[in-house]
């Protein structure tokens, strides 16, 4: 009678055994180097798949997934890439992928690994400013590195640790909530611009919101985040503008004249968010926009 039943937990445990091999080597990310020929949905599929299969069952997080498939749409990568991004996000990080590097005090890291694009936000409202310099590639604001309220973009290589630019006006927010208008107050005294839209709801100044001296007014669900509309400087005219937009998401370029001085977003028109360095920017005499974003640009 023993020796049938030591069979029998022979071959459940042989059984056992295939099963769990079996387990470990079924869901296999198989794809080819360039992820562009492949459909989002495979493209979704195979990267969700390498991430478990590193992270030993771990499902990516949403955030990281939706990086991966703008760098593989956008910048190219090839699934080698994504395959070793995530074996750098996955080593000595028990908590995955972080977006956003922690903070340090007073300062935060923001880092561009292998020269693409890297966004961070920092726990302060307002304009950052580069306090030291990691990288061997330099640091140049504008350049390789810029700022605009709640976040700082890095590229080409840049590496280093930023703080608060400091000063008293930084940004507040105003938020139509239930499509109710809201008036805030500001702590400065002139008119406001928008910098960053909250909000699904479009917001258009003079239909959305508006600005008064010392307080800003926003209605139809306009949720956003102002700072101080500052004049026109560079000897350029205030009046000056220029309307650039981002059709079917793709990029586009519109010539801006130089000498009106440094542009800034003075109104977003899209619903889509319009953050310098990611989804418009400047270089010489053009504005380009991006992913979306519909603005209209002009002189400080």
């Amino acid at each position: 009678m023993k020796k049938p039943l030591l069979q029998s937990v022979f071959v459940l445990l042989l059984a056992l055994a295939a099963g769990s091999a079996f387990a470990q080597i079924a869901p296999k990310a198989y794809a080819p180097e360039n992820l562009r020929t492949l459909s989002v949905q495979d493209q979704t599929r195979v990267i969700s798949l390498e991430y478990s299969e590193q992270s030993r069952g771990r499902r990516i997080p949403d955030d990281q997934l939706r990086f991966y498939l703008d760098q593989v749409n956008r910048s190219n990568w090839t699934f080698s890439r994504i395959k070793q991004d995530i074996a750098q996000s996955l080593g000595g990080n028990s908590g995955g992928w972080d977006p956003n590097p922690p903070a340090h005090g007073q300062t935060i890291l923001c880092e561009s690994k292998s020269g693409d694009a890297r966004r961070c936000t920092p726990p302060w409202r307002g304009p950052s400013r580069l306090v030291r310099q990691l990288s061997s590639s330099r640091c140049i604001e504008n350049t390789t590195w810029s700022s605009q309220d709640g976040l700082i973009t890095v590229w080409k290589g840049c590496r280093g640790e930023f703080a608060a630019a400091g000063g008293s006006t930084g940004s507040i927010r105003c938020e139509s909530n239930d499509g109710r208008g809201r008036t805030c107050r500001t702590p400065w005294s002139g008119h406001s611009r928008l910098t960053r839209q909250l909000s699904n709801a479009a917001c258009i100044e003079g239909r959305s919101w508006q600005s008064q001296q010392g307080q800003v007014y926003v209605g139809n669900g306009c949720r956003a985040e102002f700072a101080p509309r500052i004049g026109g400087g560079g000897g350029g005219s205030s009046d000056y503008s220029v309307t650039c937009s981002s059709e079917d998401n793709r990029r586009k370029t519109c010539a801006y004249d130089p000498r009106q001085g440094r542009p800034i977003l003075l109104q977003q028109i899209s619903k889509t968010s319009c953050r310098e360095g990611y989804s418009w920017g400047y270089a010489g005499n053009q504005i380009w926009v991006d992913r979306g974003c519909r603005g209209r640009f002009g002189p400080r």
